[in-house]
């Protein structure tokens, strides 16, 4: 692995959990357990290699259509796991934030995650994004009602402005997106500032997905031209039918 080349932001679409469970007879739940075991390894193995940060897409805004049941198992998950993992966080230097509409958050929840936030603010080592009641068209409509309720010109309108206002601030955007479960799209997961992002598909469900096949996922990263819309030089000119 090219350490020059390390990937300094991966997001995960955290996909599978409920299938796994249910191609094993168990309940959904069991798989939320079980994709909960998943982040600590992800976690250490992106700090192994250098990662700056890590976005996790936890659970969508879509997600509150699901059963109260699961739903409630899911956020118990996210509080208790929050509260075993503070000592750690501060340990290793993981500063954690939570990106998403925090309106319909239980209350207890929130105020694990603000907890957490506050107390892991300083560490410099990994930022751990946990996209929590999230849609990337949401947190673009968020960034542009505090545009509007600002009273900014529109000619002082630009990308600079809109990125500054999205939930990721201060983060780079990612530069490699990983999906697991065989699915094929984003599935409104950071739209904004997945646009010259990499993507790597594997068929593995999330509870199943090793550091193994993290490190697979960059290497497969590194072995890619990012361009960004210009011309890469180095590379021998070609051409296609519709000029090249």
């Amino acid at each position: 692995m090219e350490k020059s080349s390390i990937p300094k932001h991966i997001g995960i679409i955290m996909d599978g959990n409920g299938r796994w469970a249910e191609m094993r007879g168990l309940p959904r739940v069991e798989g939320h357990k079980r994709g909960v075991e998943r982040v600590s390894e992800m976690v250490e193995a992106a700090t192994g290699i250098g990662i700056e940060a890590l976005s996790l897409y936890a659970f969508s805004i879509e997600n509150w259509k699901r059963p109260e049941d699961e739903i409630s198992v899911i956020m118990g998950l996210l509080e208790t796991t929050l509260s075993r993992e503070f000592l750690n966080f501060m340990r290793e230097g993981i500063r954690f934030r939570i990106i998403g509409n925090r309106d319909r958050l239980p209350r207890t929840v929130g105020a694990v995650i603000e907890q957490v936030e506050k107390g892991t603010a300083e560490n410099k080592r990994l930022t751990l994004q946990c996209a929590l009641s999230y849609g990337g068209r949401d947190e673009i409509i968020r960034a542009a009602k505090k545009i509007v309720q600002s009273g900014a010109s529109a000619d002082t309108v630009n990308e600079e402005l809109f990125s500054s206002l999205m939930d990721t601030a201060g983060v780079p955007d990612p530069d490699l997106i990983i999906r697991t479960s065989g699915e094929q799209r984003i599935s409104n997961f950071l739209l904004w500032q997945s646009a010259y992002s990499e993507f790597y598909f594997t068929d593995t469900l999330w509870p199943d997905f090793t550091k193994d096949e993290l490190l697979e996922a960059v290497r497969e990263y590194q072995k890619r031209s990012r361009r960004f819309g210009a011309v890469n030089l180095s590379q021998p000119k070609a051409f296609n039918s519709w000029g090249g």
